[in-house]
């Protein structure tokens, strides 16, 4: 009898601030496996979180993750800047990786139009894997707009020498490639969009109640928008109203030490049912990552948005500009947050219709584990 080999995925994943990168690999590895691929998740980052992999093999290199919100110095897991020896490691567990996998595809994660940082791993990893598997990357809906024209070639070059494929999670009636990334023309032919990746399918409920719920992501840079939070509570309608604040793993202790909870706050790390709170909740404060707003479309949760924008980072003030103009959020520009602000966008929120998104396509992990499919048919 002839054993079909299941085809095999290598995906590399590094994220270096948020969770929000692990949560939508997660789901998307989830997808792959129960598409019948057999994948190696290969994680680089820190894993504060376990997440659900359906199966698939965790292949833990050594980790680092960024110092501040600046990008520009990378922490090895003992929290010391990282030098050419701990590359040097890295390097070789990588390529070993590579080796016991065997795949017949290569999925990389936000490479090449992020984590440039990491060309002394991810090149020679392209490297070994060209001839002799498709190679894809995997990328959000939106990137950082960055005004270099070199680097914009210096992306489009090593696209088109290596990749097959460039799988963009997002649904182009919203936003396409080419609304941040300049180069897009120029990769045109390589351009496969899946739709959004989406935590499971939207969520009917029939009543919601009044808490309202505060989340900052991972909580890396979610202490600013935390304090103004609690400091806007009582200048709302309902001062007395339940409110919930979910810090996220990462935010510092110190900062996590500072928050005083009044009566009727409850302040809490982290909760495995979120969309289950989300669903339930009046109004709810938060960023604009990717993540946060699948869930808060998942559930049509009336929701404040304060994208993140320091150092220079766009793409989560693009993503709150587009869907605030088509009616589904409120926002808060960073650099206008205030206590006085947000309570007159909670305010307008709470007087706002919840956002509808049946026009928006959200079969991104299907759709994503699909090309990657087809790609493997194709070696």
């Amino acid at each position: 009898m002839t054993v079909t080999r299941r085809a095999r995925v290598m995906f590399y994943v590094q994220h270096l601030l948020g969770v929000g990168h692990q949560a939508r690999a997660a789901a998307l590895t989830r997808a792959m496996q129960s598409r019948g691929l057999k994948v190696g998740y290969v994680s680089g980052g820190f894993n504060e979180i376990a997440h659900d992999l359906g199966g698939a093999e965790l292949i833990q290199l050594p980790p680092a993750r960024t110092a501040d919100a600046t990008f520009t110095t990378l922490l090895d897991g003992a929290g010391r800047p990282t030098d050419a020896a701990w590359e040097d490691r890295r390097r070789r567990a990588l390529l070993d990786a590579f080796d016991a996998i065997a795949p017949d595809v290569v999925l990389i994660e936000s490479f090449p139009f992020g984590r440039r940082r990491f060309r002394f791993e991810l090149l020679p990893l392209l490297d070994a894997a060209r001839g002799h598997a498709a190679i894809a990357a995997s990328v959000r809906d939106i990137l950082v707009e960055r005004d270099d024209p070199q680097r914009t070639r210096w992306i489009v070059e090593t696209l088109n020498h290596y990749f097959d494929a460039v799988i963009v999670h997002g649904d182009p009636d919203i936003a396409t490639l080419g609304d941040s990334f300049a180069g897009a023309a120029a990769i045109a032919g390589l351009i496969r969009y899946s739709g959004y990746v989406a935590n499971g399918p939207p969520l009917r409920r029939t009543a919601r109640g009044d808490e309202v719920v505060v989340s900052a992501g991972g909580g890396a840079v979610g202490g600013p928008l935390l304090r103004t939070a609690l400091a806007a509570r009582p200048l709302t309608r309902r001062p007395d109203a339940p409110w919930r604040l979910f810090t996220g793993p990462n935010l510092p202790n110190a900062e996590r030490i500072a928050l005083v909870a009044a009566p009727g706050v409850t302040i809490e790390t982290f909760h495995a049912d979120f969309n289950d709170i989300l669903s339930a909740a009046a109004v709810s404060i938060s960023q604009a990552g990717y993540n946060t707003v699948m869930d808060l479309l998942m559930t049509r949760t009336r929701a404040v948005l304060v994208p993140f924008a320091a150092a220079g980072e766009t793409e989560q003030s693009r993503r709150a500009k587009i869907l605030a103009e088509r009616g589904y959020f409120q926002v808060v520009p960073e650099a206008n947050l205030s206590p006085e602000s947000l309570a007159a966008a909670i305010e307008r929120a709470h007087q706002a219709p919840p956002p509808d998104p049946a026009a928006i396509d959200f079969n991104g992990a299907a759709q994503s584990a699909k090309i990657i499919a087809e790609l493997a048919a194709g070696r």
